[in-house]
């Protein structure tokens, strides 16, 4: 098998808790990103844009997101409160996803959200390489981000990408054979 396929059949979600506490060289975050930046794009309207949290910028965003949870949430849970304020220190980077919304929406807006979900895929394909894992996460409270640090108008949070080092068992997973998905249809 070919690499690009283990890379892609290897893919699957790491969370925070399965990170081994190393920050994420920049080197390897833009190589990171560069890769996202080759998603395939309707009428180029490239629609990914990332903020980069590391080093104390990932313990802010906990800080912000738990307080934020705390003052919108009715039924507040101290357990989800904590989660939410360490988990980003546990990764080696946080990217937070945004859409930036092409102002002449010439395209349908799920084309866009589209195309930067195939920008997060390229990152996701190439952790492997790098002995990292990832996980996107799209809590509710992604969309108040532009609180915390300033988003263009026209501009989005989708969510938060986690990164970090982790184990090669970490990031093996079984698929349902693709069989069992697929109805030919021949004349």
């Amino acid at each position: 098998m070919s690499k690009i396929n283990d890379s892609i059949r290897n893919r699957r979600s790491v969370y925070p808790a399965q990170y081994i506490n190393k920050p994420i060289p920049r080197e390897i975050l833009m190589e990171l990103l560069t890769n996202a930046n080759h998603a395939p794009t309707h009428k180029l309207t490239e629609p990914w844009r990332f903020k980069v949290f590391t080093g104390i910028g990932k313990k802010d965003l906990g800080e912000f997101l738990a307080e934020k949870y705390r003052e919108i949430t009715p039924e507040f849970s101290s357990a989800k409160f904590e989660k939410i304020r360490t988990n980003p220190e546990k990764a080696g980077a946080i990217l937070a996803i945004i859409m930036h919304r092409d102002p002449a929406e010439r395209i349908p807006e799920w084309e866009e959200v589209a195309s930067v979900a195939c920008a997060v895929q390229n990152i996701w394909i190439a952790l492997e390489q790098y002995d990292l894992g990832g996980y996107w996460s799209s809590p509710a409270l992604c969309k108040f981000l532009g609180e915390h640090v300033q988003l263009k108008e026209n501009e989005k949070c989708i969510g938060f990408f986690y990164l970090g080092y982790c184990e090669a068992s970490d990031r093996i997973i079984k698929k349902k054979p693709i069989e069992d998905k697929v109805d030919w249809i021949a004349e």
